[in-house]
């Protein structure tokens, strides 16, 4: 064992302590274990030169693996192991010229080099392979992530399909039992007409019998055609047309305004625009490739929206009324209920935006959209009031009792805001 004792930065004392090999007890492992000896009795050796090395050729190789140097209290404590359990003559290798040290050194460093890239090369390959395996990993979590998202997708359209058999069922059921009725009232309308007929039928019988009679008797009594006595029969007269009432439908108008108030030009050209709209139906979008017929409808998604907004679910209705928005833009009841899930999601802006292209979708203004524009106006008039901008709401509500004046609810509203004004007015 070597012991390094620092007396000054640039001195350095090396003390070399002799070594023996001993036996370990139980496994016969040798090793070096330090002999104790006076400190004045050991070689020493001054290191005064940068970089301040200590060399010791030592007399047989040694485990580089092994052996170990600590440092600790100005000391430095070398645990060297042997390569080969044998009793050592002396720690160094006495008696070696310059040229052995040299070649020692060389085979020294090459061996140093070797061992190095060695390890070099070891890392690299566990590098290589850790980051191989990291990557596998990932590949396996995205798999799972992805079918998981499969499954919830498949999961959710096995619902949707789900709902929609029953919608047709119990429209079929429906249509079923009015077909049911109708017959029911058809028939219980016939019986009366049957009835009437029977009675008819019975009151023209009676005077054809008697007339029948007379003339039988008549051509008895005189006694000639004697002929037509034998053969003859009674007269069947026909049957009156049995009464019955006549329904006369008129073609009911869309619009219950009367016709002096009515403007017909602009009523017509809003039933035209709303049957454009439902006409145009962008069905090219690449998402739709996964879904049904059915599930491409506008109105159908517009309805899978309204299920959800009332369920409380306005992620996932804003979701059904973009896809609507997006198979057909010109529909202003998309706009609209995706305002009133916005303002639920405190997207007010986008509230804004959806309330004032419905406004302008609904044009011409017409009754059968007043209520439309109603709503339309005091959504976007709420959404002004939450951003704290009341002159713009106020001028919402506004525009809503215009069109419905008997509102009591937007009356009431309306005054709160005018209120508030007052007040930021008074306190500015």
């Amino acid at each position: 064992m070597a012991t390094l004792q620092i007396q000054n930065p640039l001195s350095l004392i090396i003390s070399l302590c002799l070594l023996r090999a001993v036996k370990h007890p139980s496994c016969g492992r040798s090793w070096l274990q330090h002999c104790s000896f006076p400190t004045n009795a050991l070689p020493t050796q001054q290191v005064s030169i940068p970089p301040f090395l200590f060399e010791a050729v030592l007399y047989a190789p040694i485990d580089d693996t092994n052996s170990t140097a600590k440092i600790g209290n100005g000391n430095i404590f070398f645990t060297l192991y042997k390569k080969e359990p044998a009793m050592w003559d002396s720690l160094t290798l006495a008696n070696a010229d310059k040229e052995k040290l040299q070649h020692l050194r060389e085979n020294a460093v090459l061996k140093a080099q070797e061992k190095a890239k060695e390890e070099t090369e070891a890392k690299k390959i566990t590098k290589q392979e850790n980051k191989k395996y990291a990557l596998e990993a990932t590949m396996k979590l995205e798999e799972a992530e992805r079918k998981r998202i499969e499954d919830l997708k498949e999961k959710e359209r096995q619902k949707v399909t789900k709902e929609l058999e029953l919608w047709k069922k119990q429209q079929k059921d429906g249509d079923k039992y009015k077909s049911i009725q109708a017959k029911e009232e058809l028939h219980q309308e016939k019986e009366p007409l049957k009835e009437r007929k029977n009675e008819k039928m019975n009151k023209t019988r009676i005077p054809n019998e008697g007339s029948t009679k007379t003339r039988l008797k008549s051509t008895r009594g005189h006694g000639s055609c004697s002929i037509f006595s034998q053969d003859l029969k009674e007269e069947q007269l026909p049957a009156p047309r049995a009464a019955a009432t006549i329904k006369v439908n008129f073609t009911p108008r869309v619009f219950p305004t009367a016709l002096r108030e009515s403007r017909v030009a602009e009523e017509e050209e809003w039933l035209h625009k709303q049957a454009e709209a439902r006409r145009i139906i962008n069905s090219d979008l690449s998402e739709l490739e996964d879904l049904k017929e059915e599930e491409k409808n506008p109105d159908w998604l517009k309805d899978k929206g309204n299920k959800m907004f009332a369920m409380g679910d306005y992620l996932g209705a804003v979701n059904a009324y973009n896809l609507a928005v997006r198979l057909n833009n010109k529909l202003p009841l998309l706009y609209l209920n995706r305002a009133a899930c916005h303002l639920k999601l405190r997207n007010l802006h986008k509230a804004i935006e959806d309330s004032s292209k419905a406004l302008e979708l609904l044009t011409p203004p017409v009754p059968d959209n007043a209520n439309a524009r109603v709503k339309a106006h005091v959504r976007r008039g709420t959404a002004f009031c939450q951003l704290e901008l009341y002159t713009e709401g106020l001028q919402d509500y506004e525009a809503a009792l215009k069109i419905d004046p008997k509102n009591k609810i937007i009356e009431k509203d309306a005054e709160k805001i005018r209120q508030l004004i007052q007040g930021t007015m008074q306190s500015s």
